[in-house]
């Protein structure tokens, strides 16, 4: 989706966090099963049309009759769609107050302006089109003189060979709309300005002043600051004034409208290549068995392992999500073949990881990252933190806790987490978007992330990540089978630096980086299955499992 700025593409994505509580990464959304990317494309011209338009013989002509009837006056010009957006009401109103606070200017300058006729038949553009008249017969009445008319007033389309001259004989181009997505018209003037002379004053309103910095960019409905403007305008030495144009002019010449088109259509491609492996792939038996297959020819195979979601099911209350008789069999069993390095990285705190996984012979990563332990280490940081920010942040969740019912907050060494698994459906949906949006904005500038899991929302300091953990057990051998399994986004990490040929599993069928998905915590456990018993059978071994899941 493109915007001519870049203030409205971050507004887009700004309403559609708040509204459908989809969150961006770098303007780029997973809506379903594809992604969406919000970006500014800021529509150009054909520059060079205008730029080469001065020698056309057409424009010469008309440039002769406007010279001859403008004599040695000044020319203000402007030229709009009859519409209420563009303030031509209020230009005109501005351009009454300039002659009356600058008199000097009285028989030594006009505003032509350029109005061309739209939606004739609708009630609200005719009194509009009766306000102009009238504005411009007050203000030729009271200013006007014998051989001079302040307001040129021009209610028809002009052609372009017209249009060209008018922007070559003009010193000043007053272009003040109320609401203009980006005003192409400031851009062909600034084009059609060979010799570098002439002056812009643009509303702040437009898309185009966040691109045309040069200009004398003002407030449309404050006459004071355009009549300020239009004077220092006709004040403006002739070496400012090509300054700023020559610059204008660079920056449109290169981005024209061909440039703005190939844009667009190389963004475009862009997403649609890095969608392509956002695909949902089921682990079938064929794919399974190659798995296998690689598993039982490899010696050296590391195997990492996401907890909630993946090896169990989630529970109302995270502290519910133990460990079953089954499940210890199967890590027992899998980190005990010596060519198998296990690690578990999980969102969980490192309390309830040794509590409940550390006498196994595998390696554990906590807290999405922060906190790691190798087989039979230690626990240490991945990196030196400050939880400091915790007094700030936790009052909020408390508040949150209060006003949602069945919510709860997990507090963890460097983190904190807000649950909200047994929250209605309704409530849980105003409350997780409303709290997002505040943390979101709270945590901007403390170096913090914000992480939206499963019914949960974590605060966490900015730079830890599974897939940084997931990185150290990587460069420490040269496995020949690599697999990771995990079920959420904050998983992706950990896929995203996984060489190609490693297997990843995604589980339950969402769009993701893992090249194959399963589709529930009870198929992981089959799978690890699977793996041992082939292990075993390789070593001439045999388990025995028992009957739970």
């Amino acid at each position: 989706v493109g915007f001519h700025t870049f203030g409205y593409a971050r507004h887009f994505l700004d309403s559609v966090r708040r509204i459908l509580g989809y969150e961006d990464k770098l303007g780029v959304l997973q809506v379903e099963d594809r992604l969406l990317k919000a970006d500014a494309f800021p529509m150009g011209i054909d520059y060079r049309r205008f730029a080469d338009a001065g020698d056309l013989p057409e424009v010469r002509a008309e440039l002769a009759q406007l010279t001859d009837e403008v004599a040695d006056r000044h020319i203000i010009f402007s030229v709009d769609r009859l519409d209420y957006t563009k303030g031509i009401p209020e230009r005109l109103i501005a351009f009454d107050y300039f002659l009356t606070e600058y008199p000097d200017y009285r028989n030594r300058v006009s505003l032509i302006q350029v109005t061309a006729p739209s939606r004739t038949g609708v009630e609200q553009y005719q009194q509009l089109k009766k306000q102009i008249d009238e504005l411009v017969g007050d203000i030729n009445g009271r200013h006007g003189a014998v051989g001079w008319v302040p307001v040129w007033y021009l209610y028809q389309t002009q052609g372009f060979h017209a249009l060209r001259a008018l922007y070559e004989i003009a010193d000043v181009a007053l272009l003040t709309p109320l609401r203009d997505g980006m005003n192409l018209v400031a851009k062909e003037f600034i084009a059609s300005k060979n010799d570098g002379r002439g002056v812009l004053v643009l509303s702040e309103m437009t898309g185009a002043a966040s691109e045309l910095v040069e200009a004398l960019v003002v407030n449309p409905q404050d006459k004071q600051q355009i009549a300020d403007a239009l004077h220092r305008a006709l004040t403006m030495p002739e070496e400012e004034q090509i300054r700023r144009n020559r610059a204008m002019q660079s920056r449109l010449a290169a981005y024209d409208v061909r440039r703005w088109a190939q844009d667009f259509i190389e963004s475009l491609r862009t997403v649609r290549q890095t969608e392509m492996p956002l695909t949902v792939r089921p682990l079938d038996r064929k794919r399974t068995a190659d798995l296998v297959d690689d598993y039982t020819k490899s010696e050296q195979r590391l195997i990492i392992l996401d907890y909630d979601g993946t090896l169990v099911s989630f529970a109302n209350r995270p502290q519910d999500a133990t460990p079953d008789p089954a499940l210890y069999e199967l890590l027992t069993a899998l980190a005990r073949d010596p060519h198998n390095e296990v690690v578990l990285i999980s969102g969980r705190g490192k309390d309830d990881l040794t509590r409940w996984l550390g006498h196994l012979n595998m390696g554990l990563v906590a807290e999405h990252g922060v906190w790691m332990r190798t087989r039979g280490g230690d626990w240490q940081t991945i990196e030196p933190l400050d939880d400091a920010w915790k007094e700030s942040i936790r009052p909020i969740l408390e508040r949150f806790v209060e006003r949602t019912p069945g919510s709860l907050i997990e507090e963890k060494t460097f983190a904190l987490a807000w649950h909200y698994r047994q929250v209605s459906d309704e409530l849980a949906a105003v409350r997780a978007q409303e709290l997002k949006e505040i943390l979101l904005q709270l945590t901007a500038n403390l170096h913090l992330a914000v992480l939206e899991g499963d019914m949960v929302i974590e605060v966490k300091n900015v730079g830890i990540s599974k897939g940084r953990a997931a990185g150290r057990w990587l460069g420490m051998k040269k496995w020949d089978f690599i697999m990771a399994l995990g079920d959420d986004w904050t998983d992706e990490d950990t896929f995203a630096v996984l060489p190609e040929s490693a297997y990843s599993i995604r589980v339950r069928f969402r769009p993701s980086l893992a090249r194959f998905n399963l589709e529930s915590s009870t198929d992981v456990r089959g799978l690890l299955r699977t793996l041992i018993a082939s292990g075993m059978e390789d070593a001439g071994e045999q388990i025995v499992y028992s009957n739970a899941n």
